[in-house]
């Protein structure tokens, strides 16, 4: 995050420490209940929900391992123990709403300074060390508003996309209904009598940075996690000779992430167009299936809501901020198998709204551009 030497009269920079009090949440991330009536943060972008709070504050969320992301909320709530609380000490010196505008800038710095293995974490140090810039109260509450005005057209964007996710989600169960229950009474078959097979993904040396063009790269876990393919969440490998073209991604693959939080390990992304010589990692599989599963079917069955549960279910692993899904688990898994016909059917439909999607995601990165350039300047004084 580049700020300028020279910030205006009246102005100050600080440790982020001197100003705010932070904590961390207390529960596991399996806490959750369903028909909570308070949000639960965890290290997902979305909140879950649980039935009981330990806070009631108007605060900044920062999660602190997983997808490293930030929050704001102002009411009742619980969270997850490895999710970062930070409240203003004097709202009239540091306004909650300009804090939470800056962490999401600075959540870059906090990527960058990440460490762990296979889920990147972040100390509490790099919070209480982080130089913010501090303007008179005046200053910052007319930057919020600014940044909120463009905040919120990039908002509107997202929910149009989340309300066609949720279409899908909605023509899926008019289709072939619930199938955590399996209503419709389809067959049931173990995922290994509609599969090929399963491909590994390889472990790799990487750059901490993305890939220019298409020098080969590996995946990203981010890649997947959040159910829609993103060929931009690489790392460049430091060899370019080490690449290994059977792990390379290809259009129409599907892939699964055998390791994640929990609450996001197990979810699945179909390849609908990609760039080459990106690699899938080993925390990922491909799953190949035959002819009786349409890819696209068991994509969004793999991450619907109501079949979630069988998904993770199936992980294991005694680290808590850690899960796993082992190949020989993800064979046994029971689905429902509708004929292919319909299910081909079903695929064409959610490949029409997914081009919708495409159209949306063009207009929300426009969006976003102008938003991180408005973020740059006003953290620089220069709004």
């Amino acid at each position: 995050m580049v700020m300028s030497k020279k910030l205006p009269q009246g102005w100050k920079k600080v440790k982020l420490g001197t100003l705010v009090n932070i904590k961390t949440g207390k529960l596991d991330a399996n806490a959750s209940s369903q028909d909570g009536e308070y949000p639960f943060f965890t290290c997902s972008v979305q909140p879950l929900k649980i039935s009981s709070y330990s806070y009631d504050c108007e605060c900044v969320l920062v999660a602190g391992n997983g997808d490293l992301n930030v929050k704001y909320y102002n009411g009742k709530f619980d969270a997850y123990q490895r999710t970062y609380i930070i409240e203003s000490i004097d709202k009239n010196e540091l306004y909650v709403k300009y804090l939470y505008y800056f962490m999401s800038k600075y959540i870059d710095v906090l990527r960058a300074k990440s460490i762990g293995g296979v889920i990147k974490y972040i100390k509490l140090g790099d919070l209480t060390e982080a130089k913010i810039p501090v303007p008179p109260l005046e200053e910052q509450e007319r930057i919020v508003s600014i940044l909120e005005r463009a905040h919120d057209a990039i908002c509107k964007r997202e929910e149009s996309k989340r309300l066609l996710d949720e279409l899908i989600q909605s023509k899926f169960v008019d289709v072939f209904g619930n199938p955590s229950i399996n209503s419709k009474k389809w067959k049931v078959e173990e995922l290994s009598n509609v599969l090929v097979n399963i491909e590994n993904g390889k472990s790799f040396v990487c750059e901490n940075y993305n890939r220019e063009g298409i020098y080969p790269a590996i995946l990203k876990l981010s890649a997947v996690t959040y159910g829609t393919y993103n060929s931009e969440e690489n790392k460049a490998l430091i060899d370019e000779e080490s690449f290994i073209e059977t792990v390379e991604v290809k259009n129409g693959d599907l892939l699964f992430t055998r390791k994640n939080t929990p609450e996001l390990v197990g979810m699945s992304a179909y390849v609908y167009e990609t760039t080459p010589n990106l690699m899938m990692p080993d925390l990922i599989f491909r799953l190949n299936t035959n002819e009786k599963c349409n890819k696209i079917y068991l994509w969004q069955l793999i991450n619907h809501q109501l079949f979630r549960g069988k998904i993770k279910a199936l992980s294991n692993g005694s680290a808590k901020s850690m899960s796993n899904i082992s190949k020989q688990n993800l064979m046994r898994l029971g689905i429902p198998v509708p004929p292919i016909v319909i299910q081909n059917e079903f695929a064409d439909f959610v490949s029409q709204i997914n081009k919708l999607k495409f159209e949306m995601e063009n207009s929300l990165k426009e969006l976003q551009n102008n938003f991180n350039s408005l973020m740059q300047r006003a953290f620089n004084g220069e709004l």
